[in-house]
């Protein structure tokens, strides 16, 4: 009786999922750039949202081909226009949808520090939390 092969093969990975809807960075680039064209010549702002829908796309779509190395670099320019707008708008007189879309579409935090210091007095013995 033949002996097995300690070598077994390995099937190949097959791609799973749709297939991308741009072939290259440059491709959608153009994309891009005639977006944000056309917010300028509209006077619409720029937002996150409708740079998807300009891609025929979700902003989660949008979020996902970030994560491309092909893509990365073209999305991440894309959404730093976009930031950069809103953050000019930031010198307006409301800022509420603003500061939102910078928190949820740009990781901004609202950060606060608490400086906490407690002492307890024991009659003759007092503690702090610094001790």
């Amino acid at each position: 009786m033949p002996k097995e092969s300690s070598t077994a093969t390995i099937p190949e990975k097959r791609k799973i999922g749709r297939p991308l809807k741009y072939s290259s960075p440059e491709q959608m680039q153009e994309l891009i750039d005639a977006y944000f064209d056309k917010c300028d010549r509209e006077g619409k702002p720029y937002t996150v949202t409708g740079l998807g829908l300009a891609l025929n796309m979700s902003r989660a779509d949008l979020i996902n081909y970030e994560k491309r190395d092909e893509f990365f670099n073209t999305v991440k320019v894309a959404k730093q226009r976009v930031e950069e707008y809103l953050e000019t708008c930031l010198h307006g007189k409301t800022v509420v949808g603003i500061i939102f879309n910078l928190k949820n579409n740009f990781g901004w935090v609202d950060k606060q520090e608490v400086d906490q210091h407690t002492t307890f007095d024991f009659g003759s013995a007092t503690f702090t939390d610094e001790d």
